[in-house]
């Protein structure tokens, strides 16, 4: 049953074959179970989950049915404000902060009827590394392996079937990453699609919030349910939200998946290129058509990532930071610190950059309907080397994520193999603005014919 994905549990609750308190118990269950090991949530709001379930199990015996996260349990990451729970941000400052109102991602999936789990571990403020206080949650595929940065326990729920789906936050890859190293599908949408409104920032005009979920089209449903415009936040697209759902299994025959050879491989580990290559084949014998590109600018776009975050993050923690400094973790510390190390001049050129890219990304869309990239230059890392990657150059390590959240492009990441050591590898659609649907239209058609998605780690 954990293991079930949203259309197929859905399908079973609407038709009460099952009753969402009897998925719920299940769920709580195996949390109980489990989190000795994994250390995925922060706090599991049992009671409130259980009455949500209760609730959900009445309207639909009544006929009120509110549609396919109905009586489905998910887990949020603990960068959402909830009143009903912490919103720790993976912080010592804030280990104690309960919000006196909801977010408005999180409101939107319980008013379409999911039950929520519970919150879930985050790094310190979503930046690199989880602050010193707070045990990182275990990759269910293998404990000595890294569990993502920053939506580490949005990652691990999901893979490891503590919840049916997650949502996590992206700054400079952080629902990719753990998508890719936990074997599971992240879908970042275009920036503004979803409302940050009740969401702590690392740097606002980077931050995309999405779900982390078993399928693309598992993530479509949640995308779904929460995307649009909200008075709350200003910067929320006022575009009207499609029906994500309705694109699982269309066709893919004539779509051009744009693919930059060079970009996907120069410096990246042989087994991701690949996937790369093998997702390609899949998706050209479906009836795509591969077009070679190439994208431009995306080198200075991830060099200049940071000049960028650095000064907004900053910026963010005006209140606490230098003031309680010894509350904070070394390296998102270093961080803050670093804005004041980039000029004025520094983080203009930064802006130019990332207009310029956007612009000539925006070009490359006029050839191609998607992009396909890895999502990392490497596999799984092992905890002993992590720090050997986090302390290397930092425009390469984000080299196909960074970009697009400079660009504010939609992504979605999935499983697409494993290396020989039984970790998971990933690949990476990449599309226009506001074209989410065409993202969950190709993944959902590539994973009808690969099953990478439906293996599971070994936890009994």
């Amino acid at each position: 049953m954990h293991y079930s994905s949203i259309t197929a549990l859905s399908a079973d609750i609407a038709a009460r074959r099952i009753s969402p308190v009897e998925v719920t118990e299940h769920m709580l269950a195996r949390i109980d179970a489990l989190e000795p090991t994994l250390n995925a949530y922060v706090s599991v709001t049992a009671e409130r989950a259980l009455a949500q379930a209760r609730t959900a199990e009445a309207e639909i015996a009544a006929g009120k049915h509110r549609g396919p996260l109905h009586g489905v349990p998910l887990s949020y990451k603990d960068i959402l404000f909830s009143d009903f729970a912490r919103t720790t941000a993976g912080t010592r400052i804030h280990k104690d902060f309960v919000p006196g109102y909801t977010a408005t991602c999180i409101a939107r999936l319980e008013a379409a009827g999911a039950v929520t789990l519970g919150k879930v571990k985050t790094t310190e403020q979503a930046y690199a590394t989880h602050h010193p206080d707070v045990t990182p949650p275990a990759n269910p595929w293998s404990a000595g392996h890294w569990s993502g940065s920053s939506s580490s326990g949005s990652g691990v729920s999901v893979a490891a079937g503590l919840a049916f789906a997650s949502l996590g936050s992206d700054t400079g890859g952080s629902i990719r990453f753990p998508s890719a190293v936990n074997g599971v599908t992240g879908l970042k949408p275009t920036w503004g699609r979803v409302s940050r409104h009740g969401a702590f920032e690392l740097a606002a005009s980077l931050d995309h919030i999405g779900p982390l979920a078993r399928s693309a089209g598992d993530a479509g449903i949640v995308l779904q349910a929460m995307a649009g415009a909200d008075v709350n936040d200003p910067t929320a697209l006022l575009a009207p939200v499609p029906d994500y759902a309705a694109q699982i299994g269309a066709s893919v025959a004539g779509l051009r998946i744009g693919i930059d050879r060079a970009y996907i491989a120069e410096g990246v580990d042989p087994a991701n290129v690949a996937a790369i290559e093998e997702a390609a084949r899949v998706l050209q014998s479906l009836g795509a058509v591969l077009v070679d590109v190439t994208v431009e600018g995306w080198k200075q776009a991830a060099i200049d990532w940071l000049p960028l975050c650095a000064p907004e993050t900053a910026a963010a923690h005006d209140a606490t930071f230098p003031a309680r400094r010894s509350d904070y973790g070394e390296n998102l510390a270093a961080l803050i610190d670093m804005a004041e190390s980039y000029t004025t001049r520094d983080v203009a050129r930064a802006h130019q950059t990332r207009l310029t890219f956007s612009a000539q990304l925006a070009a490359m869309f006029h050839q191609v309907d998607l992009l396909l990239i890895p999502a990392t230059i490497w596999r799984v890392p092992d905890l002993a080397h992590w720090a050997d990657y986090a302390e290397g150059d930092n425009s390469e390590f984000i080299r196909f994520t960074g970009p697009f959240d400079m660009s504010g492009s939609p992504t979605l990441t999935m499983p697409g193999g494993f290396d020989q050591n039984g970790l998971p590898l990933a690949v990476q659609l990449v599309a226009p603005h506001l074209q989410e649907g065409r993202l969950v239209r190709a993944g959902s058609a590539f994973q009808q014919v690969t099953d990478w998605h439906l293996h599971h780690p070994d936890l009994g």
